[in-house]
């Protein structure tokens, strides 16, 4: 902030500006309206600066992704990014993220993702990210091997072992899964975190304990923003889908970032049939993939 003020037509700095409030909704829990604006100003400002760096048309693209859910403008910024320099290895990164969310294009998102670490083979995020894309597209095998790459490039990465956990909840090893939750460098009161710890109980039998993190959910939901998306999600595991669907319907209200997740990832595949689920996709904008997956 103090750089921009300091320069008002410093590109990077709204850049790295518009990075931060979009980026915070997704891993710190801040509440999507207090950054929403906030965001697209710092990234419009950037691309206003120099509209010809691969950074600034990149951030455009992750505000346009995250917050706005625009996936053409999203996908159309991080061509022209790649444009301007094929070098740069977040933009692939982003890419194969949304590519993958999408549906449908996942060979895509994995040559965007091999390409953001053949450039940088020692970014721990390119191999965590990696993983994503592969528990999206169904290939946990491949999702366990790539977050257990990120853990080697940098130990307790907490995204590295978030990945670990849904591909082996997925395989069906649930205590792996919880063992990878209570590594450290994961942990506090990370919804994500703290979700996926409750579904895997719910998944795994042990309700009790899975309503004990509800609980804990709710309780912090009472004193600040707690993304409704991750009360949801436990709900869906216990398969109280009515309930499941009422907090799919805060986290609309609420522009909850998380739901760009629902197209295509598959601990929400109980759901899908249901014609609700279809109508939270249609009222946000976002890609249907249909009940086969």
């Amino acid at each position: 902030m103090r750089a921009t003020q300091l320069d008002p037509h410093y590109a990077l700095a709204w850049s790295g500006l518009a990075d931060a409030y979009a980026s915070g909704p997704i891993h710190a829990d801040m509440r999507p309206a207090d950054v929403w604006e906030k965001a697209r100003q710092a990234a419009a400002n950037a691309i206003a600066a120099e509209p010809d760096l691969a950074e600034t048309q990149t951030s455009w693209g992750f505000v346009k992704f995250w917050l706005d859910w625009d996936w053409a403008e999203t996908e159309a910024a991080y061509s022209r990014a790649i444009a301007i320099d094929p070098n740069y290895s977040l933009v692939y990164r982003l890419l194969g993220i949304a590519l993958a969310h999408a549906g449908h294009r996942e060979g895509e998102a994995r040559q965007a993702m091999d390409r953001a670490r053949a450039l940088d083979p020692l970014q721990a995020m390119h191999h965590a990210l990696s993983a994503q894309v592969a528990f999206l597209a169904r290939d946990y095998t491949s999702a366990l091997e790539f977050a257990r790459q990120a853990s080697v490039v940098l130990s307790d990465f907490w995204i590295g072992n978030l990945q670990m956990a849904q591909a082996y909840e997925q395989l069906g090893k649930f205590e792996l899964a919880l063992e990878a939750l209570s590594r450290g460098g994961v942990g506090g009161e990370n919804s994500k975190v703290m979700s996926l710890r409750g579904y895997v109980l719910a998944k795994a039998g042990r309700t009790t304990e899975a309503r004990e993190v509800l609980k804990a959910l709710e309780s912090i939901s009472r004193e600040r923003y707690m993304p409704p998306y991750a009360i949801a999600l436990v709900y869906a595991g216990l398969g109280e889908t009515d309930t499941a669907f009422a907090w799919l319907d805060s986290a609309m209200e609420a522009h909850d970032v998380h739901l760009a997740m629902l197209p295509t990832d598959s601990k929400w595949d109980a759901l899908r049939r249901d014609a609700r689920f279809s109508e939270v996709l249609r009222k946000c904008g976002l890609p249907y993939r249909g009940s086969q997956r």
